[in-house]
């Protein structure tokens, strides 16, 4: 057993050792400093890039936004007012609307060396993981991928095999590039913030592949990655016409968006943009409604981090049901044409 004055003697030196390691803390914090690489389509920024925003304000120090594009001054406007942003950087021009990694890679090489970041963050998307990797190469550092948690300056935390083992990763490059699961870190308020804007540098690099063009899918429902329903259907739907017939009522009740099991989309049932899972889009929806999925790992790892999960199966052993916070045995045809109805009738 410890005397007081034993424990008075401990409980002393404790105070120091927290008095002299908070201003070595509050010195590295003082030392990090944040790049965000924002993304920005015809204009217009993407709502899920900001969440490499937030990231930043969990490793503390200052964050720059970046952005490149034509156009994009009223861009670097808008994510002024984003809370935690201290500068935003743009670059106006619009060999960089496509964000071909060939031209925009040099690009960003050159703004990063003038800033002398310590960390690159970016939203994870198909744009960062094409672009992003190429930087890291360039400037000689590890890409750490998907990151769902921060720990400290230089540790994080990644879902690896589909999310079935969660890594702790330590880097030990100067410079840290990261790209962020938007499902783990929420958008940043986008009002109140009152950020410095500058021009960036532009190399004006030569890309060496040409953008041809693009045949996208166009719907008036809420985007997949940001919305806050999403109705979702599998393989159980056995045909596109089924698919369509069943699901589309099922989502105008709902005002929803629509998603798909890899296996619909590989069966031609949806589009691929509408594919949620490990290949496809990550989304954390307020509900989450799915039909006729099973609920393979792959499928999990894209919709586990929604915060009501609603499934309809004919098969009670079905995997879905073990994550499902709401689960409805039965044939989908007559279940979801029913649940329509009662909703529609609200």
């Amino acid at each position: 057993m410890f005397s007081v004055a034993r424990k008075s003697v401990l409980h002393t030196a404790r105070s120091q050792l927290r008095a002299t390691a908070s201003p070595q803390y509050s010195s590295l914090t003082r030392l990090l400093s944040t790049l965000a690489l924002l993304e920005q389509k015809d204009g217009k920024l993407q709502p899920t890039s900001l969440c490499a925003i937030t990231a930043g304000t969990k490793l503390g120090g200052s964050i720059t936004a970046f952005v490149a594009g034509s156009g994009v001054k009223s861009v670097a406007d808008e994510v002024a007012k984003v809370k935690g942003i201290e500068k935003i950087v743009y670059v106006d021009n619009a060999a960089y609307d496509k964000g071909l990694p060939e031209n925009f890679a040099p690009l960003l090489v050159e703004n990063i060396k003038k800033g002398g970041y310590t960390h690159i963050l970016a939203g994870q998307s198909a744009f960062t993981k094409n672009l992003l990797p190429r930087v890291a190469a360039l400037l000689d550092s590890q890409m750490i991928s998907d990151i769902t948690g921060i720990e400290s300056e230089d540790t994080f935390v990644r879902p690896i095999y589909a999310g079935n083992a969660i890594l702790t990763v330590q880097s030990s490059d100067s410079t840290k590039f990261i790209s962020v699961r938007g499902t783990a870190f929420p958008a940043p308020e986008t009002d109140g913030g009152s950020a410095t804007i500058e021009e960036g540098v532009d190399p004006k690099a030569e890309a060496k592949s040409e953008w041809v063009s693009e045949d996208l899918a166009k719907s008036d429902r809420p985007d997949l990655g940001s919305a806050e329903k999403v109705v979702s259907g599998g393989r159980g739907l056995k045909s596109k016409e089924e698919f369509d017939k069943v699901m589309t009522p099922l989502a105008d009740a709902l005002g929803a968006a629509i998603g798909a099991s890899r296996a619909a989309v590989d069966s031609g049932f949806a589009d691929n943009s509408l594919q949620v899972g490990q290949t496809g889009k990550n989304v954390a929806p307020q509900l989450y409604l799915c039909a006729g999925i099973s609920g393979a790992i792959q499928h999990l790892a894209g919709m586990k981090d929604s915060k009501v999960i609603a499934a309809i199966n004919k098969d009670p052993d079905a995997p879905i049901f073990q994550v499902a916070d709401v689960g409805l045995v039965g044939d989908l045809f007559d279940k979801v044409p029913e649940l329509t109805e009662k909703l529609k009738a609200q």
